[in-house]
Order: C-alpha cells, then structure tokens, then sequence
C-alpha cells in the first residue's frame, strides 16, 4: 500500500492516496502523479497546486467515490465546473451536466400554494376582517424572497414577518385587512397586524393585493409565473418557473 500523500491545495491541506489521484489517467492529477507532469512542492514538502482549496474538497470526493456528491444548499456549481474542467476530469464533468439537468427539471415544477381564510371581529358597529394566510411551497428560495419583501406593524412599530423555523417550507400570516383612523385606539388595545411591502411601504388592503405582491416579488426575483391563478376560493395554486 503506497504512503499517503498530502496536497496544499490554495493554501489548504488534504491527505489521500495515490489510487484516488489517479483514478481518471487522463486527467491532470493521473498525469501529475503518475509521472507525466512536474509536481511542484510547498515549503513543507507538501504538492502544491495553485487552486481553489475550498471547493477541492468536491473534486477529492468526487476521486473517491466515482460519485457526486454536494449538499442542497450548495451555490457554488459554476465554480465547481470551473475546476473540473481545470483538473481535466471528464467523468466529473459529465456528472455536473447531470445534476444542473436535474436541478433545471425541479426548477420547473415550483408550486405555491396559499391557504387563506377569514373572520370578522366587531368593535362596537365596526366590524373588522382578519385575515389568516399559510404560504407552501417547493421552494425555499421562493419562500426566502417573499418572507424579505414584506413585513408588519404592530402598534405603529414596524417588526418582520413571524416564520415558522422548523418548517423551510411554509410562512404563516395574520394581519388586519384594512384600519380605520377612529380604530386607531382599539387597534393599539387589540396588538393587531398590518401588513405592508417593504419596497413601497404599502399597506396591504385585502387578500387580492396580497396575491398581486406575491406574483410581483417573485416574478422580479426570478420566477417565471405560467399563468394567472384563480384567486376566489382557497387554495391558490401558482405555479412559477425559476429563470
């Protein structure tokens, strides 16, 4: 069994063998350590190669395993595809075509789904609607952008919107559909909600110009909406392509 070998790589250092760096021949580390290119050597004796360190990590694994390998949050697929083309290792260049192909296909099938319903609560002859709203979706993304482009007031304070952490997938609302200025008070009693666009600091009105906000921060950040929703019963079904 050969002596393990230690690679400074952009300034980090990873320990492996000689079979995983020349588990692909053609490729540059099967041309480095198998004796067709120079090696060149750190201070400390380590082979140095003047590259991403970080992302290298991928490129080892990926040597390892003959398998690819990244997590679901990962953002740094360009980079990635960069350096495999870099180190000359096809089979890894191939897998990159097939995870981006994969990844377009679930982009395409990002759905949002609202629930909504709503009761009146009088004050004296003034009645007043909340409304309650839980937004799923496919998407984290999706979900992330929303829960940044909008945000309550709550006794004239302004303060984000409330997420549920243990689900990536859902966003719960609560929010008074429209204030009067006599109501100032009981509003102030109440600690109800509004609900506003952080980019204009509108107020949201009534349900219809919530859905109309959600179409427009999403198609602004990227999604493509494939056809206006039905928006009179609850559930609405919106159904985006990620440009």
């Amino acid at each position: 069994m050969s002596e393990p070998i230690t690679l400074n790589v952009g300034g980090r250092l990873y320990t492996t063998s000689l079979t995983t760096l020349t588990r692909y021949p053609d490729s540059m580390l099967g041309s480095m350590f198998g004796g067709t290119l120079p090696i060149k050597k750190d201070l400390q004796g380590n082979c140095f190669i003047d590259r991403d360190g970080k992302i290298f990590r991928y490129i080892l694994n990926f040597l390892r395993t003959s398998h690819l390998d990244l997590p679901d949050d990962f953002q740094e697929l360009g980079l990635l595809n960069r350096e495999a083309d870099f180190f000359q290792i096809q089979p890894l260049l191939e897998a990159l075509q097939k995870f981006k192909a994969k990844a377009t296909t679930v982009r395409m099938n990002t759905i949002l789904n609202i629930v909504y319903d709503s009761h009146l609560h009088n004050i004296g002859s003034f009645p007043v609607k909340i409304i309650s709203v839980e937004v799923f979706s496919s998407s984290c993304a999706l979900l992330k952008l929303l829960n940044s482009k909008f945000y309550y007031t709550i006794n004239g304070e302004r303060t984000p919107m409330d997420t549920k952490e243990e689900n990536q997938n859902l966003i719960s609302l609560e929010w008074v559909e429209s204030g009067l200025n006599a109501m100032g008070r009981e509003y102030l009693m109440q600690n109800w909600k509004s609900l506003h666009v952080s980019a204009s600091h509108r107020k949201i009105k009534n349900l219809q110009m919530f859905f109309q906000q959600v179409i427009k921060v999403a198609v602004n950040g990227g999604f493509l909406l494939h056809s206006f929703p039905t928006t009179s019963s609850s559930p609405v079904i919106m159904q985006f392509t990620q440009c």
